[in-house]
Formats: C-alpha cells, sequence, structure tokens
C-alpha cells in the first residue's frame, strides 16, 4: 500500500510540475515537452496532477485533447479503482 501512495505522489507531482514546466518553455520559446508526454503522464496515473497543474499554468486549457482527454483519463482511472474494490 506505502508503494502505491508514494507512485501516486510521484506520478501525480510529475504531471504537475511537466505542466508548469512546458509552459514556462513556452513563454521563453525554449523546447517543448511533447504532447505525447503530457498524456501519457496522465494516463500513468497522474491525471489530477496534469489537470491541476493545466489550470494553474493556464497551459493546454484550449486544447481539446487535454481539456477533455485529461478529465476523461481521470474518469476512468476513477471507475477502474472503484470496480477493484
Amino acid at each position: 500500500m506505502d508503494f502505491i501512495l508514494i507512485y501516486l505522489l510521484t506520478v501525480n507531482a510529475a504531471g504537475f510540475f511537466s505542466m508548469l514546466l512546458d509552459k514556462l518553455y513556452a513563454k521563453k520559446k525554449l523546447w517543448r515537452i511533447p504532447e505525447a508526454t503530457l498524456l501519457t503522464i496522465a494516463l500513468l496515473g497522474g491525471s489530477i496532477g496534469s489537470l491541476i497543474g493545466m489550470y494553474t499554468a493556464r497551459h493546454k486549457t484550449k486544447h481539446p485533447k487535454f481539456t477533455i482527454g485529461v478529465p476523461l483519463i481521470l474518469a476512468v482511472q476513477m471507475i477502474l479503482i472503484l470496480c477493484i474494490q
């Protein structure tokens, strides 16, 4: 159980900070984090952190791939958790 909690905290922190970092890179016109990487982090369990990071940094909030995709990923993850228990 401790492993799962540590994993979820880590992957959600990665999702949050990857959104913030990509926004910073976008403002400075630097190399960007690929969208596939941002979505993969969400798929691996970081959907809550990614969603919070998205709206905190106001990043990717006009892209349906993210505004629909990340909440959908979160919903599917929540349903899976409920089904497993």
